[in-house]
């Protein structure tokens, strides 16, 4: 049942969840591959990871990219897919929408042709963990690309535990984390956001990454879950 001797492979596995992430499935015994668009990404990563960890550059919004990477890496266990760019909040008034395509084409295309490629090379017994988020079910004002995003990546997680069986797809749907994707926002507006968020909370802060992280250990660990979201928000669904 657990990640003993088994290859993870985490597509934004270099900073924030994805590299949370990468560090459990290590301490469990798994042998890890994290890849990020940028070297210098990757090079920090593999500071931080255990002997034995392998980094690669990757642009998750190319497919011919993609493609190519699931043919160097070969076989493996699990994909987890955390890649994304920092959270879009503005109102559809001021959206760019050319800016707001790119944000869904490493979020949701990037996470469809991980899996279209990488999908075939997974041993049986493996998975696929996605990322959505909890802005999905409770949307705020500024969120509607986010919000749609999410709502995508849940009807695709299913969609995929169906066709794909008997591989597993599931996603993780975290609520606000303390992670480099809120870096847009203006540091007194982030902290500001951090602090409200954490004393409406039923556990009192927001989320780190290591809390995260374990919802994907548990996901690839658990052999009897497909097409599961697991919400991880510190209670935030409730309130």
């Amino acid at each position: 049942m657990g990640l003993q001797g088994q290859r993870v492979v985490v597509i934004g596995g270099t900073s924030g969840i994805g590299l949370a992430v990468a560090e459990g499935s290590a301490r469990e015994g798994a042998r890890v591959v994290v890849a990020s668009r940028r070297q210098e990404n990757v090079d920090g990563a593999l500071k931080v990871l255990p002997e034995g960890a392998e980094g690669l550059v990757l642009d998750a919004s190319d497919g011919d990219a993609v493609r190519g990477f699931f043919a160097a890496v070969g076989e493996y266990d699990h994909l987890v897919y955390t890649a994304g760019d920092s959270l879009l909040l503005e109102s559809v008034a001021e959206t760019d929408v050319e800016r707001a395509r790119r944000f869904l084409d490493t979020r949701l295309w990037g996470a469809y042709t991980a899996v279209k490629w990488g999908a075939g090379s997974i041993r049986p017994g493996g998975s696929v963990v996605l990322t959505t988020g909890t802005a999905g079910q409770r949307p705020l004002p500024g969120s509607s690309v986010a919000s749609a995003l999410c709502g995508a990546m849940e009807s695709l997680t299913r969609a995929l535990a169906v066709e794909l069986a008997p591989l597993r797809v599931n996603v993780v749907s975290p609520g606000v984390v303390r992670t480099e994707l809120w870096r847009e926002l203006p540091e007194a507006d982030r902290d500001g956001l951090f602090r409200s968020s954490a004393e409406s909370l039923p556990v009192g802060r927001v989320g780190e990454p290591a809390d995260v992280a374990e919802a994907y250990l548990y996901l690839m660990r658990g052999g009897y879950s497909s097409g599961s979201v697991v919400v991880v928000d510190g209670g935030g669904s409730l309130v």
